[in-house]
This record gives structure tokens, sequence and C-alpha cells, in this order.
């Protein structure tokens, strides 16, 4: 026998059959946070310069973009000429001093002797002393010199400020460096999310906020607003986040990022509440012993303790008893 459309019709309408009915939610305003989407960009925490510490010509350079560095391992050397044109002059000065400090001793010696026979006096003796003991000072005074030569000569070996990884290198071998010039910036002392966050929206932000990685429903992890800068520029507040287990393998890559800026009224029920039929969403609510059948307008999907639940934006006014439907 064929059913009229009519039956049909009034069947669906009628929501599914009482077996399948289960159970029972009552439908009341719940607070459903508001979230803005934004993007975050992966910063790292310390960003140092490898500098050079005296000018001169790069004769090499042991590392390059994305190395993994250790604190004062070297990466670069810087060599000046002079500085060992400064040396050999010291040497040579040196030899001459040893020279003259030989002849200076010998007559020392041999005035001690003539001062022991009486030939010479105590004035010329300690005038032989005296030449001794100057030569012996300039020797120190060059010996001293030339130790501050060969420090300046070490630090040419350009040096990691920290462990972290390389993140430029803005000079080639060859290249011509000044005391103060970076030869390489490491990034180092792990990574966290840099936001920049329209400023309408400052003043919703607190530190300590829970803050979700991802978008939406593809959400992957979350992170704590840990710290809100106070200045202000360009119409951007930055603020910080920090987020355990941050994927570091590119420091700049930008994450999406949703931010909660408020909270609202919303009337929530779960999925299991609604069914479709000719192309609108009803819901079955319970008066008593009775059923009927409403026409809703749902919204997007809401997480709420773990759980999706979907608004509905007309259709409901709040204390009624929506009926779960079992598949």
């Amino acid at each position: 026998m064929r059913i009229p459309p009519l039956l049909t019709l009034l069947a669906a309408l009628a929501g599914p059959p009482l077996w399948a009915q289960t159970s029972t939610v009552t439908v009341t305003p719940q607070p459903v946070t508001e979230w803005k989407a934004v993007y975050g960009q992966v910063e790292s925490r310390d960003r140092v310069p490898a500098r050079a510490r005296i000018g001169g010509t790069l004769v090499s350079l042991a590392v390059t973009e994305g190395d993994r560095v250790t604190a004062g391992q070297r990466i670069a050397v810087v060599e000046d000429d002079k500085l060992q044109f400064q040396i050999d002059s010291v040497d040579a000065q040196l030899d001459a001093l040893r020279a003259q400090l030989e002849t200076a001793q010998t007559d020392l010696t041999r005035g001690e002797t003539l001062r022991e026979r009486g030939v010479i006096t105590q004035q010329r003796l300690d005038q032989l002393q005296t030449a001794v003991d100057v030569i012996e000072g300039q020797m120190r005074g060059l010996d001293a010199q030339r130790l501050v030569v060969e420090q300046q000569i070490s630090e040419g070996e350009i040096l990691s400020p920290q462990e972290g990884i390389v993140l430029s290198v803005p000079v080639s071998r060859g290249s011509v460096l000044t005391p103060g010039e970076a030869a390489a910036v490491i990034g180092g002392g792990g990574t966290y999310l840099r936001l920049s966050v329209p400023e309408r929206h400052a003043e919703d932000l607190t530190e300590g906020d829970v803050i979700e990685i991802g978008t939406g429903s593809e959400t992957e992890q979350t992170g704590t607003l840990v710290k809100l800068y106070p200045q202000i520029e360009g119409g951007r507040v930055q603020a910080d986040v920090e987020v355990e287990g941050l994927d570091a393998r590119f420091v700049g890559r930008r994450v999406p990022v949703r931010l909660p800026v408020g909270e609202r009224e919303a009337m929530l029920v779960p999925d299991a509440a609604l069914f479709r039929h000719g192309g609108l969403d009803y819901v079955t609510v319970s008066e008593g012993a009775e059923t009927r059948t409403l026409t809703v307008v749902p919204g997007g999907t809401v997480m709420k303790d773990g759980a999706a639940w979907r608004e509905i934006l007309t259709g409901l006014r709040g204390g009624e008893e929506v009926v779960l439907n079992d598949e």
C-alpha cells in the first residue's frame, strides 16, 4: 500500500520513534568564549650576534645557516696582518736588547772584579748595575707588549656567545670586518610565539590566558599568554605565548592562533539532538508525556568540556527539554 506524502512528512516532523529516544537535555543559555584568529610567529628567546673583536680579513668561516653550535665554539677567524708585523718588530727589539744585556752583564761582572781590587769606584759599579737593570726593564716591557699583540691575534677567533642555532651569516670568507661587526646571529634559549594583536582586543587579553594553536576544530595544542607588552605600535599590541613542545626547526614560521577576546551567551545542544529533513534542521522537545518538533537554525560547532555542541541561532528560547536521539 502506498503511503500518502502528507503522512510521510508528518512522520518525519514527529521526529524519531519513542523507542529511539533515550534522554533529554535542558537547554539554557551558556557562556561561550569568543575567539579571534590571528597568526603568531615562532621566535627564539635569545638572538645574539657573534661579533668580531678585532678588525681584519675573514680568513675562515666554519658555520652556515641552520647549523647547531655550542657556547664558545669557534665559528670564524679574522686576521690582521699588521699584528704579525708588530710581533716581528717586538722580537727584533728583544734580540737587540738581549745582545745589549749580555754586554752590560759582562761589564758588570768585570766591574765587580775591579771594585774588589780597588781599581774603580763604587759609583762606577752602581752605574754598571743600573745599565743592566734598565735593559732588563726594557725587555720586560717588550715582553708585555708582545703578550698584548698575541692576545689581539687570539681575539681574531669569533666564538659563539651561546648554544643554539645559526639564524643568519651576513658575511663570507674574504670579507673585511671592523671591530664589533657581526659575523653570525645565534638564536638560543628556546622558542616562543610572538603575537601581533589589533589594539581593539588589547583590553580583552590577560596574562595567563590559554591560547589555542591551530584553527577551530583543527586545534593541535595550547599555550599560555605569558607577557603582554605595554607599548602599542602601528595599532597593534605585542604578546608572547609559551607553548610546550613548540616546533623550533624554523624560526620566523607563522602559526595560526586563536585568542579568547570575550564571552557571550548562546543556546547549545548536542549534535545528537538535531536531525534534518527537507533542507531544514529540527529538534524534538519533550513536553511532559508528549513531544513536539521545532524548526531551528543551527550555527557552528562549539567545543565545551571536551564534547562537541551545536549553537542554535533561532528556534529555542531556553528551558526546553531537548530529546537526544540514538543512531
